[in-house]
């Protein structure tokens, strides 16, 4: 059952909820991605400009990533949505050395690189999830350990002492 405030059945169809709710749930997947493949969960910077420059660069590299996907996607005909962004991720990522070598040959050669890496993409597919659903729960649990208070130095001077904190 869909809540809605669009009210005229002429105007919004079901078929319009429909594709609304699969968005979101591409938007909820995009989210995910940032923050878990991306190490994105916990921003690591301290000062308020910083973090906006954190948040960017993840922006930045998740865009990029998304447009090698696509440009994978058309090469083999498939939808963007089918790939895998985690597996795009590492491809892209283990083709590195190659791409920075790359840089120094001919044309030719990096062409020939350049689809070898949009092949490589290619082959990691996402199943077809029509209609997916999940439940609306937290899944991390903390772990046990306590939070790093002090400097990490100072905290493993105590540990080689035997002076031990809970």
């Amino acid at each position: 059952m869909v809540v809605t405030t669009l009210l005229d059945p002429e105007q919004t169809t079901k078929e319009d909820l429909a594709t609304l709710y699969r968005a979101r749930w591409h938007n909820e997947l995009d989210i995910r991605s940032l923050k878990s493949a991306m190490q994105m969960r916990e921003l690591r910077c301290k000062t308020p400009e910083l973090v906006r420059k954190e948040v960017w660069a993840h922006i930045l590299a998740y865009n990029l990533i998304r447009t090698v996907m696509a440009q994978a996607a058309a090469r083999h005909g498939v939808a963007p949505r089918s790939l895998s962004f985690t597996g795009a991720m590492q491809t892209v990522e283990a083709f590195q050395p190659l791409l920075e070598f790359g840089a120094a040959q001919d044309d030719a050669s990096r062409l020939r690189l350049y689809h070898d890496l949009l092949d490589a993409i290619a082959t990691h597919r996402v199943g077809d999830r029509p209609d997916r659903y999940e439940p609306r729960v937290k899944k991390r649990r903390r772990n046990h350990y306590g939070w790093l208070t002090e400097p990490r130095a100072e905290m493993k001077r105590k540990m080689a002492k035997g002076v031990t904190e809970n």
